[in-house]
């Protein structure tokens, strides 16, 4: 099996990498420091990635950035940053990777506890996560030749306690492990439409 992980570099995208290495021929994708280099706000970025890795069996998304900030000193600007990158990038993975992607493949998105169980300052955030959500769940129904999507959504990682945990007051942080078997569900089951929650 070949697996186009995007975002390979990040906490979650190094789990992902650690847990299913093994076993799959991954190919790694990222703004640098990568196989192949994307930057998933750009479209085009996009388009020249697949051109390059060619047909795949599977694409994992653990990317996606967003503005943290108290919503009534938000600006437009601000805002549009998760929902071009976490939600419009990820989105634009499948629009534009499908005809990559072998048949009975697979595509997993990442979205988060955000959505959920709601914190100060990451209303942008759960508002992309949700958007993904809704996306899978509808396009599962309708994505041809077998192909199967689902969606990965962590509460923070323990690896990211020192960046995140003070946003995260009373969160229990959830293991590496954890998060990188969810992705192997989804990429290696059969499932599709599906929620993956690791809280």
């Amino acid at each position: 099996m070949k697996l186009l992980l995007v975002g390979a570099n990040g906490t979650i995208g190094s789990a992902v990498y650690k847990e299913l290495s093994h076993d799959v021929e991954i190919i790694t994708a990222s703004r640098s420091n990568s196989d192949v280099e994307v930057d998933i706000t750009s479209p085009a970025s996009i388009s020249r990635m697949f051109e390059q890795v060619g047909q795949v069996d599977a694409v994992a998304s653990a990317a996606g950035a967003a503005h943290f900030g108290f919503v009534d000193e938000m600006t437009p600007e601000q805002n549009l940053i998760a929902v071009n990158s976490k939600l419009l990038g990820q989105i634009h993975l499948i629009l534009l990777g499908l005809k990559y992607i072998r048949d009975k493949g697979s595509i997993t998105l990442t979205t988060g506890i955000l959505m959920d169980d709601p914190i100060e300052k990451a209303a942008s955030a759960a508002m992309a996560n949700g958007g993904i959500r809704a996306f899978v769940q509808s396009a599962a129904i309708e994505l041809p030749r077998g192909i199967r999507i689902n969606h990965v959504s962590p509460s923070m990682l323990e690896d990211s306690i020192e960046k995140y945990g003070p946003l995260f007051q009373g969160f229990e942080p959830v293991s590496s492990k954890r998060v990188g078997l969810a992705f192997r569900k989804s990429i290696l089951g059969a499932q599709t439409g599906q929620s993956y929650y690791v809280y």
